[in-house]
């Protein structure tokens, strides 16, 4: 014969262990999904943080093609941009951010390296993709409103097959 103890707190205590028990024999996919839920969820909040680019600095990922670009977010860094550099390596760029969405428009005064200019609207879609000569003073307008630019090495865009409409991951620091 089975006794029960008569205290309330041991009474509440069994009932939730029987309870507990019969939905875990009951429910064998649903015991097992809990456990893993919490085995994946535990690793990743003790896991050191994720990598992050450099202060000053964006990831421009397009699939597999990452450009590291150093942000233009001030105006004097917007109109600075990549003037006077003598090169842009392979891989890198400048990613200006403008704070409204509008029609921009760029030229390459004192700028001595041939680019690849990408608008990109509020979503960071690419409107259109130009290239600029170098010291060329001709403003290159946009397609369309934008709020995000990329220069890039003239060519890098078309070496990468990368064209009006593609979306970017954008991870800023």
């Amino acid at each position: 014969m089975l006794r029960f103890p008569t205290s309330s707190f041991t009474r509440t205590t069994l009932v939730l262990l029987i309870s507990m028990l019969s939905t875990a024999a009951c429910s064998d996919g649903a015991a097992e999904a809990a456990s893993s839920t919490v085995q994946q969820v535990i690793p990743a909040a003790s896991a050191p943080s994720q990598p992050r680019p450099m202060a000053g600095t964006a990831w421009v990922i397009f699939g597999a093609d990452t450009v590291v670009a150093e942000v233009a977010r001030s105006t004097e860094e917007r109109a600075e941009g990549l003037m006077y550099r003598e090169e842009v390596p392979e891989g890198t760029g400048m990613l200006f951010v403008f704070p409204d969405v509008a029609i921009r428009s760029f030229w390459m005064q004192n700028t001595y390296v041939a680019l690849d200019i990408a608008y990109m609207g509020a979503d960071m879609r690419i409107l259109n993709i130009e290239q600029l000569e170098p010291l060329n003073t001709t403003s290159v307008p946009s397609n369309g409103p934008a709020q995000y630019a990329l220069e890039v090495r003239q060519g890098w865009f078309a070496d990468k097959g990368i064209t009006a409409g593609a979306l970017p991951q954008i991870v800023f620091p």
